[in-house]
């Protein structure tokens, strides 16, 4: 199981880049009549409704809606950003503004470097996190050219450090915090979110619980309504959610 592994080696937390495959052994969400659209309250859209979840996940959309759709990722996976980059602007525009459906992203981290672009898309609260995800997926191939350049022994001697400022150290690396401060979230605010332990103590618990609740092995791995279901592209998930109702 590729659950967070704090003293990987740099070219083991590369590796995982890869991702793990998803199991896709369940079929998850059953057929279902058509379920009908639930207008956003007057002056509101469901899209830019956002709001953290009991598991720990950030949540957009109708918090009532009557299918709601779970990814389990990580930014260091390659089938999560490509996942997002079919995914994010359809699942958005027609799925969650309809009301029927809201989407939560759960961060599944399981590495150093996935910890660190992690704590970063938090740092704005829930109203950015989105977005900021979503960039951050798109930065990944920089972030693992700027890793590699680093050298294991860097690597090595910044996870050493003590934990208030191994995060910090390692974005300054990966050139995280100038990408974030492009985006809205100050300097000061990135280094004090980097250097939270309790936040970062709390997503590996969360990536943990997950890992044990849900039997999972990789990363996208979806849950529609609770149950797990087969797919890591966006084509077999919209398959999923229209069995489920959403069409």
């Amino acid at each position: 199981m590729r659950t967070f592994n704090y003293i990987a080696p740099l070219a083991f937390a590369l590796a995982l880049s890869a991702c793990g495959e998803a199991t896709e052994t369940e079929t998850g969400a059953s057929s279902s009549g058509a379920v009908e659209a639930v207008e956003a309250p007057a002056g509101q859209k469901w899209s830019e409704t956002v709001a953290k979840s009991e598991a720990g996940g950030i949540v957009m959309g109708n918090p009532d809606a009557p299918i709601k759709l779970v990814e389990y990722m990580s930014i260091t996976c390659s089938h999560c950003k490509d996942f997002g980059e079919q995914a994010f602007a359809p699942l958005r525009d027609t799925y969650v503004e309809s009301g029927r459906v809201s989407f939560e992203i759960r961060n599944f981290v399981r590495d150093p470097l996935d910890l660190t672009a992690a704590l970063l898309s938090r740092c704005g609260g829930e109203a950015p996190f989105f977005p900021l995800t979503e960039q951050a997926l798109g930065y990944q191939a920089t972030m693992f050219e700027k890793a590699q350049g680093m050298g294991e022994s860097t690597y090595s001697g910044i996870l050493q450090s003590e934990p208030k400022v191994r995060f910090v150290r390692l974005a300054e690396q990966l050139g995280l915090i100038a990408f974030f401060q492009q985006r809205g979230i100050s300097e000061d605010q990135a280094k004090a979110c980097l250097a939270d332990t309790a936040a970062s103590e709390k997503l590996m618990n969360d990536t943990q619980k997950g890992a044990e609740e849900f039997n999972i092995e990789g990363t996208p791995t979806f849950l529609i309504n609770g149950q797990k279901v087969e797919g890591t592209n966006w084509a077999m998930v919209e398959t999923k959610l229209k069995e489920a109702g959403a069409r």
